[in-house]
């Protein structure tokens, strides 16, 4: 599929930011004050930007607001209702920790679990769609949520336990490679299948249904190098995954380390992201002979 910059940041830097809130729910790092005030303003500026940033992926941004009307049946209106309940949970935690040094574990917990519940739903848009086999898998929400705590683990200076989910992180992201390579463009859905006349006998196309490039295929049917997917695979690996831990194994835990390790860790996010979308293959490319 088509990978729209807007997505792509909005995946990214909400689950940054909501990943973090989790970490500050539980009270890591122990902070209060305007200490805790930066931890806060950075993990409410990802997680509420980067849902902004979303509506730019609409036709009309103005429509943003019914986003919220369809939670009996709609994923994302699911995440925009918990994105909401969310934020305003931890600000009452955040409250208590910046102005009165006082953590309701409680509530942050419950923060904690919400900020969880939200990346999840974000996971769900994704992973329910069969017309797309590699987000539909298990794998998908797993990824999801170990992108999200990971890198909220780096930014919440929880660096032990950051190196750890990153560990996984690297392990499961190839596996869910190798399962979508194992599955193909289109899983074992066939251009017999997708017309129904496959119990008639092999079925091809008499004529290519346009005369031209158009929307669908633009966005359905878009295309990477198998090259150019595997190097970006290698880049997200290395910065995302590689080099972070290396650098937490061999160097103390300082404010210095954070800062090159953070910015790692998003270059190899923003790559893995990339191809999320961009080997991500729609179904209905089959009515193309695709």
């Amino acid at each position: 599929m088509h990978p729209a910059p807007s997505v792509i940041l909005f995946t990214s830097l909400s689950g940054l930011g909501f990943g973090l809130l989790a970490w500050l729910g539980l009270g890591l790092p122990a902070v209060t004050g305007w200490v805790a005030f930066v931890f806060y303003f950075i993990g409410y500026a990802l997680a509420a930007g980067g849902l902004m940033i979303s509506a730019f992926h609409l036709a009309n941004p103005k429509n943003a607001i019914k986003s919220f009307s369809q939670w009996r049946s709609s994923w994302l209106s699911r995440e925009a209702v918990m994105a909401v309940i969310s934020l305003l949970v931890i600000a009452i935690h955040a409250i208590g920790t910046i102005f009165f040094s006082t953590r309701l574990t409680a509530i942050g917990a419950l923060g904690t679990i919400l900020a969880l519940g939200t990346v999840f739903t974000t996971s769900m848009i994704y992973t329910q769609l069969k017309s797309v086999p590699r987000w539909n898998t298990p794998l998908t929400p797993i990824l999801f949520q170990l992108w999200s705590l990971g890198g909220g683990g780096l930014l919440a200076g929880q660096f032990t336990a950051a190196a750890v989910l990153l560990a996984i992180l690297g392990a499961v992201q190839v596996m869910a490679w190798k399962q979508g390579d194992a599955k193909g463009a289109t899983g074992q859905s066939t251009i017999e299948t997708a017309t129904g006349l496959g119990r008639i006998g092999k079925t091809r196309l008499l004529e290519p249904p346009h005369t031209g490039e158009n929307y669908l295929l633009k966005e359905m049917a878009f295309t990477v190098g198998r090259k150019h997917a595997l190097k970006l695979r290698i880049i997200a690996l290395i910065c995302a995954v590689v080099l972070p831990v290396a650098l937490i194994v061999a160097f103390p835990a300082t404010h210095a380390l954070a800062l090159p390790v953070i910015a790692l860790h998003i270059v190899g996010l923003l790559a893995a992201r990339w191809l999320f979308f961009a080997e991500a293959a729609h179904v209905q490319r089959l009515y193309y002979g695709m």
